[in-house]
């Protein structure tokens, strides 16, 4: 008998990727197999994201692009699930202006997806499923995971910092932790299985445990990651700055398995715009923590997320936010033009700013950072460092590519070798965002 196949496209962060990996445990618990050919596949699913336009946008082309398809082959379900139709407007206008969608649901109902699955089977309208919230964590749910060595962990799901310009409380919920226990049962079963590397998941991974009964905070749970899984390499993401501690530095600093690096969202360099963003903190906090951080971790890479061009933002913000970027020197970041969020406050804020005008602006910031990542590059010359192989190199199979701990990407040749290995490379070529390198044999 021919299995049903499914087409499934993610959207936005690394949350959205590990609800994919669920969706994909029920698949396969229900007898389906994935398929990039999603013109003859029996499901496609949409994970869609909201933080930025582009990606709605992008959304709404996949799904009228879809319904060609589904002329052709009208026994296709099409499925729509995610953080933008969390927002109800939005997924009312899916409903008006794409009927033929068959199924359109959040983030808080994955645990429930077979039932949904089925209602939108039998149904002849498009079946909408949302949930405002969910009050606690559903352990137990299948996954299928795409990677064999390394390894997403959610610790907390939901956010409640409310930034002005941010959609995800609206969409993800409030904050809820999963239980300490649950957590390192997960990765110990990772560790049986074969993975060198967990990456622990949450809006704001600094807020860890603030909801459970028991006493535990993040660096307490990093503490007994570190200690008790026997886990290679553990990364985290996101870390809100505001709930950044000396506490939490010191931890990854005595954590032998815990990865130099830190991703650290600043924002912005202005207090006055990182005051009607909503982030909690200001500018002088912020480098005090990075000072913090280079003093117990030294070789630590820091990164960050820049918005530029926040509504009200002056030439003298901007210029706050390239003096920051100097001062931190950060080892990479990731840039945006600033997008309004209908539902968010900054959407409504006055003095939004043209769009030549952030065009112009983040070119400044580009180059800036350019020369930054480069300069930490540079450094690396000559030094040999502990890669994780995560597998041929797109362009060139005879090119193996892999992460350092610092999260640094290196390129190269060698035979013999298998993605998940832990190997050691000498740096020999420099490039901006990337590192060539020759295996090292002692």
């Amino acid at each position: 008998m021919e299995r049903k196949t499914y087409s499934l496209t993610v959207f936005g962060c690394q949350m959205n990727e590990r609800d994919a990996e669920t969706l994909r445990g029920f698949l396969d618990e229900l007898g389906y197999e994935e398929t990039e050919d999603a013109a003859n596949a029996h499901l496609v699913i949409l994970n869609t994201c909201a933080v930025r336009q582009k990606a709605e946008e992008k959304v709404f082309g996949r799904i009228g692009r879809l319904g060609q398809l589904k002329e052709k082959n009208p026994e296709m379900i099409i499925a729509i699930c995610g953080c933008m139709v969390q927002q109800e407007a939005v997924a009312r206008r899916i409903k008006q202006k794409f009927p033929f969608v068959d199924l359109i649901f959040g983030t808080h109902n994955l645990s429930i997806f077979p039932e949904l699955l089925v209602r939108a089977q039998k149904s002849e309208e498009t079946v909408i499923d949302l949930w405002s919230d969910t009050p606690e964590v559903v352990e137990g749910l299948p996954v299928a995971r795409q990677d064999n060595f390394k390894a997403w962990v959610n610790i907390t799901f939901g956010c409640n910092n409310f930034c002005s310009y941010c959609i995800v409380p609206y969409v993800r919920g409030r904050e809820r932790s999963r239980k300490p226990d649950d957590i390192l049962r997960e990765i110990k079963n990772l560790v049986k299985r074969g993975y060198k590397e967990v990456t622990l998941l949450g809006q704001n991974v600094n807020s860890y445990g603030k909801d459970l009964p028991e006493k535990i905070d993040f660096a307490e749970l990093l503490t007994r990651v570190n200690d008790e899984t026997g886990i290679k390499r553990i990364r985290f993401t996101t870390s809100h700055p505001r709930d950044f501690n000396e506490k939490l530095v010191k931890t990854m600093a005595r954590g032998e398995n815990i990865c130099e690096h830190l991703h650290l969202p600043v924002q912005a360099g202005s207090n006055r715009i990182l005051d009607l963003m909503n982030r909690g903190y200001t500018r002088e906090q912020y480098l005090e923590k990075i000072a913090l951080l280079r003093e117990h971790i030294p070789h630590c890479a820091i990164t960050t997320d820049i918005i530029v061009g926040f509504p009200g933002e002056t030439e003298e913000d901007f210029a706050a936010t390239l003096d920051l970027v100097d001062k931190v020197s950060f080892d990479a970041a990731f840039m945006f033009m600033y997008s309004p969020r209908p539902g968010t406050p900054a959407a409504k804020m006055p003095a939004q700013i043209p769009l030549e005008i952030k065009k112009e602006r983040f070119a400044r910031l580009l180059e800036l950072q350019n020369k930054h990542s480069r300069r930490h590059n540079e450094a690396l010359l000559g030094k040999k460092v502990e890669v994780l192989v995560e597998g041929p190199s797109k362009t060139d199979k005879t090119v193996w590519t892999g992460k350092t701990r610092s999260n640094k990407t290196v390129n190269f040749p060698g035979d013999g070798i298998s993605a998940g290995q832990l190997v050691t490379v000498e740096i020999t070529e420099i490039k901006t965002w990337s590192l060539m390198g020759r295996i090292h044999l002692d």
